[in-house]
Formats: structure tokens, C-alpha cells, sequence
């Protein structure tokens, strides 16, 4: 796991990413979930959806007993 840099300019907070992060654009949808901050990129906010489909199972949503 990489670590980011945090600093302040007045009331906001800027978050430094290393360079081998992709480029998100010039701005992104923000979300907390816990402890977690989600930076989404506002271009094309559906594509990690698409990218993690290929994780599921073939049997994934079949029925069992």
C-alpha cells in the first residue's frame, strides 16, 4: 500500500497522489464509506464498475440450495 501526502490551503485539504496514480481529470466525485475517502473520476465515473465485472464467478447469482 502507497501512502499520500495531505496538506492545507485555508479551510481546504489537498491530497498529493504518487505519480504512478492514474490521472482522475480535473475533478471527481467524493465518498466516504467508513474510515475510507473514494476519489471517483467525474470523466467516467461508471469504469471501475465495468473493470470489476470480470471478478465475479461463473456461478455467481445462480440459484442453490
Amino acid at each position: 500500500m502507497q501512502t499520500a501526502k495531505i496538506s492545507t490551503d485555508g479551510t481546504h485539504q489537498i491530497v498529493i497522489l504518487p505519480e504512478d496514480f492514474p490521472n482522475l481529470g480535473s475533478e471527481v466525485y467524493i465518498k466516504k464509506v467508513g474510515q475510507a475517502i473514494v476519489l471517483i473520476s467525474k470523466d467516467n465515473p461508471w469504469q471501475s464498475l465495468f473493470d470489476s465485472l470480470d471478478q465475479f464467478s461463473e456461478d455467481f447469482m445462480s440459484d442453490r440450495e
